[in-house]
């Protein structure tokens, strides 16, 4: 602790009387500053035991050392020594007075005691407390390094809250709580999410304070990590401000963590090296070599039915479009809080990466992510957390493209396909079924597609790509300019005798028209484009070639 007025007074050496302020004895003194200025208030920073002998005061006027003692509280003077026997033989009743009234220790001070021993007694005292606060940090850290190594995060947090009689509390990069000590903690830090998130888009290291009569306790937010983005966060909660020992321990407790978070990368960049090798495996059809080389990391995996994604980064609007901002949106649907293209500096597919991991850690399921150059592979298991976090990532992703401002404001686009449950000896096929659904997203110009949609759906839908229509633009021009001289309608002949699989009288039924009629319109579609109708390829492209071009 700090000196006090109190420790003074109890000072045996000092001899100090108490004149004023009793009840005011027990606060904190930064420093014992003498001046004899009959305005010292510009020189004062607060915290102060003033000492004065009154050489230029008139301490005998009432309203004079009321105006006196007023300033000095108002300045943050926290007791004021006066020195008898020197100009005044006793403390005169004027300044005793106005120190009572205003609430300012008063100390008296005998001749014998020069104010040189006070201020080396308020010295010695706030070096021994520096010195217990730094020998306590020093212990605090010894401890917190025993705790990481041998019990973990979650030890290191639980040694932290009892260094500083609070709690403590670890977030992932996603703003999840991954650890909390005490247990009831996990709660209070849950609600702070929405502050975690803040912290995460300053650059590291970058930290806040939660606290006021609305907050049950003060909570002092830091993040984790070297890079420009916090890998994690640390939150410490006490009921007030955080003393030296206990600044000592939280700075210990971030060096450690940030220790072990920039471990946690170089392991994750090793598994990721071994996720590569893996999947290359399965893709080139080698399921047992590939199960052998995931050993325990990912052979959980391989035991039961996975999916495939694929996921791909492409320019958005904002390469496009200038924009100044950029904020979180969140799914109405998921609930997923996304970044936006600025808090993930223009990467996406670092998101999705965070995401994907984050909830396979919270849910202890092994995931297997490797990164393609603007690609992103992810294996994760059949109805696991992973696969759901991605899909949500993905339609949150697509629900903000939706916003206007917003879609402006993204730098690159996510887009996502999902295989349909697979084993490792189909890898390869899971993989192509991947990126067939990415590739229908890309020209649907949607966020996610999964293949087994694609097949519970219509081939239509696909019609609509600009590529098809331009085709089909082409394939029909000639008949349209003929139909436009009105010498006949060779187009909707064309169409009646094709959904008529070719029958003669059921189609110029449908037209109103004569059999011969019929005959005569199609060989002339034959003559204009150059083609068979007997052949069943042209056909099938004239009849998709009249969907595509009545296709919305």
């Amino acid at each position: 602790m700090p000196p006090t007025l109190a420790s003074l007074v109890h000072h045996s050496a000092l001899k100090l009387t108490v004149r004023a302020g009793e009840d005011r004895l027990d606060v904190p003194v930064r420093w014992a500053h003498v001046s004899e200025l009959a305005d010292p208030v510009p020189y004062m920073e607060g915290g102060e035991l003033l000492l004065i002998t009154a050489l230029k005061l008139d301490a005998e006027d009432p309203e004079a050392m009321r105006r006196y003692v007023r300033r000095l509280v108002g300045a943050g003077v926290v007791g004021l020594g006066f020195a008898v026997g020197v100009n005044y033989e006793d403390i005169p009743k004027a300044l005793v007075d106005a120190c009572a009234q205003e609430g300012l220790p008063l100390l008296e001070v005998p001749r014998r005691t020069p104010f040189l021993a006070i201020s080396k007694a308020v010295s010695a005292a706030i070096a021994a407390d520096q010195y217990r606060a730094v020998t306590a940090g020093f212990a605090a850290q010894r401890e917190l390094t025993r705790q990481a190594l041998n019990a973990g995060p979650e030890g290191l947090l639980t040694a932290l809250a009892v260094q500083v009689d609070g709690w403590a509390a670890l977030y992932d990069a996603s703003g999840a709580v991954v650890a909390a000590a005490p247990e009831w903690a996990g709660r209070r830090a849950a609600r702070l999410t929405a502050e975690v998130e803040r912290l995460r888009e300053r650059s590291a290291p970058a930290s806040s304070v939660v606290g006021g009569p609305e907050h049950e306790d003060r909570v002092e937010l830091h993040s984790l990590g070297t890079g420009r983005r916090p890998r994690a966060a640390l939150a410490v909660g006490t009921a007030a401000a955080l003393g030296t020992a206990e600044r000592y321990a939280v700075h210990s407790a971030i060096a450690l963590l940030t220790l072990v978070t920039e471990r946690s990368r170089s392991l994750q960049a090793a598994e990721q090296r071994i996720g590569t090798a893996v999947l290359r495996m399965l893709l080139a059809g080698e399921p047992d070599h590939a199960r052998a080389v995931a050993g325990d990391l990912y052979g959980e995996l391989l035991d039961a039915p996975f999916r495939m994604i694929v996921a791909e980064s492409l320019p958005g609007p904002a390469a496009r479009t200038p924009v100044t901002t950029a904020k979180s949106v969140t799914a109405a649907k998921s609930g997923v809080a996304v970044p936006a293209a600025a808090d993930m500096g223009g990467d996406p597919l670092g998101g999705l990466t965070e995401t994907v991991e984050s909830a396979a850690a919270r849910s202890g399921e092994a995931v297997l992510v490797v990164p393609e150059g603007e690609r992103l592979v992810v294996l994760a298991a059949d109805g696991g957390p992973a696969v759901a976090a991605c899909v949500e990532y993905a339609m949150a992703l697509e629900a903000a493209r939706a916003v206007p401002e917003q879609a402006v404001a993204e730098e690159h686009e996510l887009v996502v396909g999902l295989s349909a449950p697979t084993g490792p000896i189909a890898a390869a096929a899971a993989y192509k079924q991947a990126e067939q659904a990415l590739s229908v997203a890309r020209r649907r110009g949607r966020g996610f597609v999964e293949h087994e949609q694609l097949a519970a759906g219509s081939v239509l839908p696909l019609l609509a790509d600009d590529a098809v229509k331009a085709f089909a633009d082409g394939l029909l021009r000639a008949l349209h300019e003929h139909d436009a001289t009105g010498r006949g309608d060779l187009v909707a002949s064309l169409r009646a005798w094709l959904s008529r699989h070719g029958q003669w009288d059921a189609a110029a039924a449908d037209l109103g028209v004569h059999r011969h009629t019929l005959r005569y319109r199609m060989r002339r579609v034959e003559e204009i484009l150059g083609r068979s109708l007997d052949d069943p390829d042209v056909r099938m492209e004239l009849w998709l070639a009249l969907k595509a071009t009545t296709t919305e």
